[in-house]
């Protein structure tokens, strides 16, 4: 986003890793906990005083946990609600922290990450499963709310994506991907991104209330 001439603020409560990230892409960090609703406030007074006001936000702070292991039975009850605290609620939260800014930028753009395990029923993952395929459900809501406002929400399903976070993913989990991809190989970050600026641009203005898998062809429309 920064090459393509947007101003770009990562909040994330791994401070150590966002200060860093922040740094190489000569950009601003701001801390933040998503299910805190205080920190999530905190954070969009932060950043809108940083900027001046704002265009996009993309909502891309998620618990995945657990890939390819327990069954919906073995699933804890706390990391359920984990779960669900910062995927589903985060997302939420900062989406109405968002929206006044938002409705003052002429046209601004909401992006929520949710996952293509939503599109096909992953198992051995239903607490990530069903906080993404909220998500999926949130985003037209939130785009016929917010349409009169002239804020666009649309989500991306990503696939699997080779990252830190998915290192420990089971191979025989990351080749159930790879193989049954229409584009047989590993998903990688840049992959994604094209996407999300595509759907924060002008060229989207029209786009709201849709979910657009991005992942080689594992899941389709």
């Amino acid at each position: 986003a920064t090459e393509a001439g947007a101003r770009v603020i990562i909040a994330d409560i791994l401070e150590d890793e966002g200060r860093a990230t922040a740094q190489r892409l000569g950009t601003e960090f701001v801390a933040v906990d998503l299910a805190d609703p205080e920190s999530v406030s905190s954070c969009m007074e932060s950043v809108v005083g940083h900027l001046g006001g704002l265009d996009g936000l993309v909502n891309n702070g998620a618990i995945a946990t657990g890939i390819g292991g327990p069954t919906m039975t073995e699933i804890d009850i706390e990391v359920w609600d984990r779960v669900m605290a910062v995927n589903v609620r985060g997302t939420w939260l900062m989406s109405r922290a968002a929206v006044p800014h938002l409705a003052k930028s002429n046209g601004g753009k909401i992006v929520n990450m949710a996952s293509d395990t939503a599109l096909w029923g992953a198992p051995r993952l239903m607490h990530y499963v069903a906080s993404k395929g909220a998500v999926i459900a949130m985003t037209k809501s939130m785009a016929r709310e917010l349409g009169p406002d002239g804020i666009a929400v649309n989500s991306i399903a990503p696939g699997l994506t080779l990252v830190e976070a998915t290192e420990y993913v089971p191979e025989d989990r990351k080749n159930l991907y790879i193989d049954g991809r229409a584009m047989n190989r590993e998903q990688l970050p840049d992959d994604v991104t094209g996407a999300v600026l595509f759907l924060l641009s002008d060229a989207a203005s029209f786009v709201t209330g849709q979910c657009l898998p991005v992942n080689g062809g594992f899941a389709m429309n």
